[in-house]
């Protein structure tokens, strides 16, 4: 008799995320492939560990039913996550009409003659999905990089050109003042000429009067 004849089970192993100081469970599925009742009990190496609900049960002809097993808290997690447990489900046939208070342990006994069909499952940890690390400060989707001030007084990214080109300005600005200040003086000087030259040719005109008048 194979394995499969009278339940098949699904998933074939017990996946537990693992986390400390948490209840965690795992579930299985149990389907009669026959056209029989067909009695089940789940038996594990540590009992007091597991909790099964239900541990013992019917399975109509060809139907489901659903096994869940939890596994207490744990203060501390083993080596590498391997788990040495091991889950043997047997299941035998029963008389129609059968309900799970009818289920014995004698049921599951090979040297009465009865035909037990057993499926081993082992357990196995899975560690816990880690968070996604969180977005380095300033650095925003989309966004360029912030420019940045050295401790030395130096600075990197945009403000360099800004900086250089104040810098530039700053001693342009000398430069400039010193041609606006020599083109002012060179104006008023111009200024100063056509006074004198006008004061000048006046003199001359009285002078040539005075001495026309003479002669």
């Amino acid at each position: 008799m194979s394995t499969a004849e009278l339940l098949s089970i699904e998933p074939h192993e017990l996946k537990f995320v693992f986390e400390l100081k948490k209840q965690i469970s795992s579930s299985l599925q149990l389907s009669n492939n026959t056209d029989s009742y067909v009695a089940f009990k789940v038996k594990t190496t540590n009992p007091k560990k597991y909790c099964v609900r239900p541990n013992t049960g019917i399975v109509l002809p060809r139907s489901t039913c659903d096994v869940i097993v939890t596994m207490q808290a744990q203060k501390e997690a083993p080596p590498d996550l391997v788990c040495k447990d091991k889950f043997l489900l047997q299941s035998v046939k029963t008389h129609d009409g059968a309900a799970a208070k009818d289920i014995s342990a004698e049921m599951f006994n090979k040297a009465l003659g009865h035909v037990v069909e057993e499926s081993k499952l082992r357990v196995v940890y899975v560690a816990p999905p880690q968070p996604p690390s969180p977005v380095a400060e300033g650095s925003e989707e989309g966004s360029p990089p912030r420019d940045s001030v050295s401790e030395n007084g130096n600075v990197h990214g945009a403000d360099s050109a800004t900086v250089a080109r104040a810098f530039t300005e700053r001693h342009e600005a000398p430069e400039k003042s010193a041609e606006d200040l020599l083109r002012r003086e060179s104006n008023k000087n111009r200024g100063g000429v056509s006074i004198i030259f006008v004061i000048l040719i006046g003199l001359l005109g009285i002078i040539m009067g005075y001495l026309m008048k003479k002669t």
